[in-house]
């Protein structure tokens, strides 16, 4: 885990973004919808793209919890299809990656 502690902290930094993003855009979806009813179309056009947003987030958030466990189990770094590790370069640019450049291109 120490040779990917500085990424364990940028996983964790933008944890904590990603989901104080989604509190915010999940309280924003629980209001009501307004008595007017041009107004409620607009309403729910703006919930449904805020509903995909919240689905992007979500799903990002899944992976760097399971990037988190993967640091912490010792698995990080190494490529979950051929067991090769993955390069240092291609975890710095995609920090959530499971697979070397080599099998994710295959893919």
């Amino acid at each position: 885990m120490s040779d990917y502690k500085d990424m364990a902290q940028q996983l964790r930094t933008r944890l904590d973004d990603l989901l104080e993003r989604a509190e915010v855009i999940e309280d924003d979806l629980r209001h009501p919808l307004d008595a007017d009813s041009s107004e409620q179309a607009v309403d729910l056009a703006d919930d449904e793209a805020l509903e995909g947003v919240d689905e992007v987030l979500r799903a990002e958030i899944q992976q760097i919890r399971y990037a988190l466990t993967r640091i912490e189990n010792g698995t990080y770094g190494t490529c979950a299809k051929c067991g090769k590790d993955i390069a240092r370069k291609r975890l710095e640019a995609r920090p959530i990656a499971t697979r070397c450049i080599d099998c994710a291109s295959a893919a």
